[in-house]
């Protein structure tokens, strides 16, 4: 007979009177077996129903396993890749925006199983911030929570990046006029069914996709000679030289590389509207960190190898120079319509990712208000199950966008970029932090780590890694404040983006003077899968045909 652990749901922790030595006659044991078991079944759904109502209640979980590798993929790709990589090897030079990219690509898998662990075991809307109110404390939670929800700064940093991407071939209208067009469709589409979301965002992440390989293989071509007029090989690496400004250049790269992969953290957010997240979860995490390392490390690499650092197209201010970085490899390669395609897929980018900006942002408000973080009309969803009032409410740092878009698109840019990119560092800190103490309180209730669907890569080593390089980069960023003089402005665009942070904290404890939850008052029953839900997963996965699995890992 199986053995259950203290904290595993058994019949002896759901029926008080449960007795496991009483022994039926031999004739009646199996008719009264067949009976306890669907009684037992019928009792165990029932209380895990109860318990999960508040928290997941009128969400639909509608995406399956190729929607949410898509949507961490594609949300990845974006503003990030097209608009940033060359100006980050103008900054570091070929070498230094490498190193840069591995290293935060690393973190970013170590901060992705951390966050895998815990929603594959609690897939539950709000996702981190939630967990930080359950397993650390409500004020950590509160704080996490708004910092993310104020990264929904980066819809504005999309939508004023679609301003600038659309100057490339004319201004036809205003960039508060664009603004409005794309913020209105996204709004509209975030308030229908989660399916018709993740449906948009899997063939919106596939045409990056393809067009990323279309390059890569284009760079090749003219890195070898095939295209343009020399062989260029690993020319650039020795003139003008691998690295620019030094050990600095490097450094300074390290938060816009981190900007670059932030979207990542989605995978964690989609396992509250997951069909199957003990399975697809994991799935999504391997398959999207490969998939991630190889489009963005092979882009860096190849781009450094086709362009020269010091190439003044690489990091122009000009309004329509944040096309450059991809549109010049076409160029040097003879492909002058090339360069038209990859604008237009680029607008299609960072459109898509302020879609998932807005989805993320109006999904965490939904667990702050499930938390009690936030005000409880949040938590309201239509019958779709979108989070309507949450939907609506992020979208007015939108329409700020709009406002400061008149006045520039490219300033703006640099504002929402400081405030995006360093929350985001304290959303993953968090994530990594968070995690090293849920699985503390994990083992100090004595609870089997068999429980656990999927866990993570190299625990405790993994998440102290990644949080304590998020402190290190949130912190060491804003050097070209500092050296080599005091710049004001330079201060405050790298450092905005904590003060959200700290004064949510500071102020929820002050208010609310709540304290740490002790590890063995951790709960971890509400909200969280049964062996039930893990061996109907198992077994949906099974029932798989290989040519979906193989597809499935593809795409």
């Amino acid at each position: 007979m199986y053995k259950h652990s203290e904290h595993t749901p058994s019949a002896e922790g759901y029926y008080p009177n449960y007795s496991s030595e009483y022994q039926y006659p031999p004739n009646e044991s199996l008719k009264m077996e067949a009976d306890n078991t669907t009684e037992k079944a019928s009792s165990y759904m029932s209380h895990r129903s109860a318990g999960d109502e508040e928290l997941q209640s009128g969400v639909v979980r509608g995406l399956s396993a190729r929607h949410i590798q898509m949507i961490s993929l594609g949300g990845a790709i974006g503003t990030g890749l097209f608009l940033n990589s060359g100006s980050n090897i103008a900054e570091a030079g070929p070498a230094g925006a490498l190193i840069a990219y591995c290293v935060i690509g690393f973190m970013v898998y170590c901060i992705m199983t951390c966050l895998g662990e815990m929603a594959t075991f609690m897939p539950v809307s709000g996702s981190f911030n939630h967990y930080a109110t359950r397993f650390v404390e409500p004020s950590l939670g509160f704080a996490l929570g708004w910092n993310y929800w104020f990264s929904s700064v980066s819809i504005a940093t999309e939508l004023a990046a679609a301003a600038t991407i659309i100057k490339f071939w004319k201004e036809v209208m205003p960039d508060a006029a664009w603004s409005t067009i794309f913020l209105l469709i996204i709004i509209f589409v975030n308030l229908l069914s989660v399916r018709i979301y993740g449906e948009l965002e899997y063939w919106f992440a596939l045409i990056k996709i393809l067009i990323v390989i279309v390059f890569i293989i284009i760079a090749i071509l003219v890195t070898a000679g095939a295209l343009g007029e020399k062989v260029i090989g690993f020319e650039y690496w020795k003139s003008p030289g691998a690295f620019n400004n030094g050990g600095l250049g490097t450094i300074s790269v390290l938060l816009s590389a981190g900007f670059s992969f932030q979207g990542t953290e989605i995978v964690g957010i989609t396992a509250g509207e997951a069909k199957n997240p003990t399975k697809t979860v994991p799935r999504a995490i391997k398959n999207t960190f490969w998939r991630i390392i190889f489009f963005y490390i092979a882009t860096i690499f190849l781009l450094g190898m086709c362009v020269p650092y010091d190439d003044p197209r690489l990091s122009s201010s000009d309004d329509s120079a944040a096309t450059a970085s991809f549109t010049l490899v076409f160029t040097l390669g003879g492909i002058d319509a090339g360069a038209h395609v990859i604008n237009a897929v680029t607008l299609s980018s960072v459109l898509s990712a302020a879609n998932s900006s807005l989805y993320t942002t109006a999904r965490t408000l939904l667990g702050l208000a499930r938390d009690g973080n936030a005000p409880a009309l949040f938590a309201k969803v239509n019958r779709y199950g979108a989070p309507y009032n949450a939907v609506l409410f992020s979208s007015i740092i939108g329409f700020a966008c709009v406002f400061v878009s008149i006045y520039s698109a490219s300033a703006a840019f640099v504002w929402f970029l400081g405030i995006t990119a360093v929350s985001g560092f304290i959303s993953w800190c968090g994530i990594a932090a968070v995690h090293i103490r849920f699985r503390r309180a994990f083992i100090r209730q004595g609870r089997s780590l068999d429980e656990l669907p999927y866990r993570a890569f190299l625990y405790p080593y993994s998440g102290l890694f990644a949080s304590i390089l998020c402190i290190l980069i949130i912190l060491g960023q804003g050097y070209v404040a500092f050296y080599p003089q005091w710049d004001v402005i330079s201060f405050c665009t790298s450092y905005i983006g904590i003060v959200p942070f700290i004064l949510c904290y500071v102020i929820h404890k002050a208010v609310t003077r709540k304290k740490v939850i002790r590890l063995e008052e951790v709960d971890f029953d509400t909200g969280r899968v049964t062996r039930f839900d893990i061996e109907k997963d198992a077994e949906a996965e099974a029932d798989r045909p290989m040519w979906k699995k193989a597809i499935s890992w593809l795409v």
